[in-house]
């Protein structure tokens, strides 16, 4: 079942005093580089580092009473894992998370601290979400999708709800994979013009807009986005984007680590790869934003030092 705006404004009611109302953020340097009022929703101050706290939330709160007692299971790159790990403790429930091998090493470390039991993959050999309904079946667990879930839409819709309080953005940029943020946010705000952000060479949301049938990645394509690799968009996901989302820009990585050093530099943000991939399609000019109101979703700043400080290097 599609989540509506109805089940993003009921999101923002569960989770209220949980997660965080993270600040928009403006500056002249900003608005100088792009011809636009600009405003950068940062939700790298989210509870959790990431986004992912709103709809782990959400869903772990519309739980039964009986259903937390059986424990939850996810499977994630990292953002989800620790939003995952980090509300089931907040609600006293056993969880499993299923993370590939390569994950940064923070996100692993902080989805462990949580008290979560974590399994290891292999992101090119393995399917997790084969392994996922694997160990939800033999556990009876409840398995909380990265982002096909209409109580995981609606929870991360409310950083749009957010948003749309305090500007009318003309236009949003939001970092896009599973599509479980930019669809939330799509629904949230209903009059602004939707940019999902994905990285070049994992372009399967611009070529399903194309085609108006999801489309997949290829296994083994790589990026120092790691938090935007799915292989596809979602059943629901999808259904929402070929409505609403306007097109999908694609950014490289060098692209990517020039926004994290302009959002260090002048917004005084700590931003993960995937987090500061909306930034960068903002930065790189092929989207026309002159004389708009743009909000920029900074998605997630849970970072390795090594990478950060190679993204502030060069």
């Amino acid at each position: 079942m599609l989540p509506t705006l109805d089940d993003v404004h009921d999101a923002a009611e569960r989770i209220k005093g949980i997660v965080v109302r993270t600040p928009l953020i403006s500056d002249e340097a900003l608005d100088s580089a792009t011809g636009a009022r600009v405003f950068v929703k940062a939700e790298n101050l989210q509870r959790g580092g990431a986004f992912k706290m709103r709809g782990a939330t959400n869903a772990m709160a519309a739980l039964a009473p009986e259903a937390r007692a059986r424990g939850v299971l996810a499977f994630s790159s990292g953002n989800h894992a620790i939003a995952v790990a980090t509300a089931a403790r907040l609600f006293h429930v056993p969880a499993t998370i299923v993370m590939p091998h390569d994950a940064p090493r923070i996100k692993l470390e902080r989805t462990r601290a949580n008290g979560a039991k974590v399994v290891l993959f292999d992101r090119v050999k393995d399917n997790r979400e084969t392994i996922g309904a694997s160990l939800a079946a033999e556990s009876a667990a409840v398995l909380i999708k990265p982002f096909d879930d209409p109580f995981v839409i609606a929870g991360q819709g409310t950083a749009g709800l957010e948003i749309g309080e305090e500007i009318a953005p003309d236009i949003v940029f939001v970092p896009a994979s599973g599509g479980g943020l930019s669809s939330g946010v799509a629904l949230a705000l209903p009059n602004a013009r939707i940019i999902a952000v994905e990285p070049k060479g994992h372009d399967d949301i611009a070529r399903s807009l194309a085609s108006r049938t999801v489309q997949r990645n290829e296994p083994g394509v790589r990026s120092i986005c790691d938090g935007l690799m799915a292989e596809s968009m979602g059943a629901l996901t999808s259904q929402i984007a070929f409505d609403r989302f306007e097109r999908a820009a694609a950014v490289s990585d060098q692209s990517v680590m020039r926004a994290m050093r302009f959002a260090f530099s002048h917004l005084k943000l700590v931003l993960e790869p995937s987090g500061a991939a909306g930034l960068a399609a903002l930065l790189e000019g092929d989207v026309d934003v002159r004389g708009a109101t743009v909000a920029v979703i900074a998605s997630g700043g849970n970072v390795d030092a090594e990478t950060f400080q190679r993204a502030i290097a060069e």
